[in-house]
């Protein structure tokens, strides 16, 4: 059946996933090909310890190989614990998975830079086949969901915790909000509940995400900012935050291939870890300006201190998000006169500011 029909069901009846083979031989006799509608946290075959794909992509795996790191199939098992305890918590275990895995695949993303991450390369590896060789990039695709399932199942738990949700009010501020720092109690504590304990301040350094949107549900709920119910649902997730699917990345990946590099693609032209900077720096303005939310109140010197210091702070983001975007443009091959105009900068302005940028790297 073509992968196009299941796209078209999954967007309706949910994930649409291949069973396991060796499952339905055990059942009919015959080993046929299997495909059901399975939600992510339900994609191991404990039995034949297998991780079961996506089946609306154009790629010919059905399965993963997971019998040699266990500790997915364990986070399948815990993962019915944790939902029971979203239910309990008035919270829809669904929603809470959706969350959990948006925030741990952008740091998905992000972990191909940080130095003392050993956990998902093994992984990653070890599904596929021993050695992900010169397909990393695909791989990374593919094995996206497996290697990183014990860790969204950790983080759905975290996240589910009270005492999770009163360090987030207590490093917020309180009453009193103060800008995050890179000793976040809240992060260093979600670093440790996945086994990370150095994660923290990388994750207190990422503004703009599912979890900053999270955070910043719980502290909007406590201090009672805005009318009852707006915008203090922290299981919302933003439908820009939603992880790209397998689906979709292979056909990414597919159309850059076909165009060679040849620049009329912004994905094929600007490396992965230039796009990522941009984003964070435009998602950290963002959540500067989201903190001005509710500041026309107080002494006349207490709220322009909070505005102009946010405000500032994120016009410096803003500018550095637009340098970087002009870097990038120019070493990709577009004229220097026509990024300077969107810029609107003079061309030589601009030319003599990535100059110096480019030295000082």
């Amino acid at each position: 059946m073509p992968a196009a029909v299941w796209r078209t069901g999954g967007a309706v009846a949910g994930p649409v996933a291949f069973g396991c083979r060796l499952c339905a031989a055990r059942r009919t006799g015959t080993a046929v090909r299997v495909v059901r509608y399975a939600p992510r946290w339900e994609r191991v075959c404990v039995r034949h310890g297998r991780w079961l794909l996506d089946a609306d992509a154009d790629q010919p795996l059905e399965y993963l190989d997971v019998r040699g790191v266990p500790e997915v199939a364990a986070a399948q098992r815990r993962w019915a614990r944790v939902a029971r305890r979203a239910v309990r918590a008035g919270a829809e275990p669904e929603r809470v998975f959706a969350l959990a895995h948006a925030v741990v695949a952008r740091w998905w993303e992000q972990a191909l830079h940080w130095e003392r991450e050993a956990v998902w390369p093994r992984r990653l590896h070890q599904v596929a086949g021993g050695n992900a060789g010169t397909e990393l990039k695909r791989w990374r695709i593919v094995g996206r969901d497996a290697v990183v399932f014990p860790e969204v199942v950790a983080v759905a738990d975290a996240l589910l915790d009270p005492a999770m949700a009163e360090l987030a009010w207590r490093a917020s501020g309180g009453m009193r909000p103060r800008v995050r720092g890179g000793d976040d109690p809240f992060c260093h504590r979600l670093g440790e509940r996945v086994d990370r304990d150095w994660l923290g301040s990388l994750v207190a350094a990422d503004y703009g995400g599912p979890l900053s949107g999270w955070r910043s549900a719980i502290v909007r709920a406590r201090r009672g900012s805005g009318p009852p119910g707006w915008r203090d649902d922290p299981w919302h997730l933003k439908r820009e935050q939603q992880p790209p699917t397998m689906a979709g990345q292979l056909r990414v990946m597919a159309a850059e291939a076909q165009e060679g590099g040849s620049g009329t693609r912004w994905r094929a032209t600007v490396f992965a870890e230039h796009r990522f900077h941009i984003t964070q720096l435009l998602d950290e303005a963002h959540e500067e300006l989201a903190q001005l939310r509710g500041a026309h109140s107080g002494t006349t010197a207490d709220v322009a201190r909070e505005l102009l210091e946010h405000l500032s702070q994120s016009t410096e983001l803003i500018d550095r998000a637009m340098l970087h975007t002009a870097a990038a443009a120019v070493a990709a091959g577009v004229a220097l006169e026509e990024v300077a105009q969107w810029s609107r900068l003079p061309a030589e302005e601009l030319s003599q500011i990535l100059a110096a940028g480019r030295s000082e790297d």
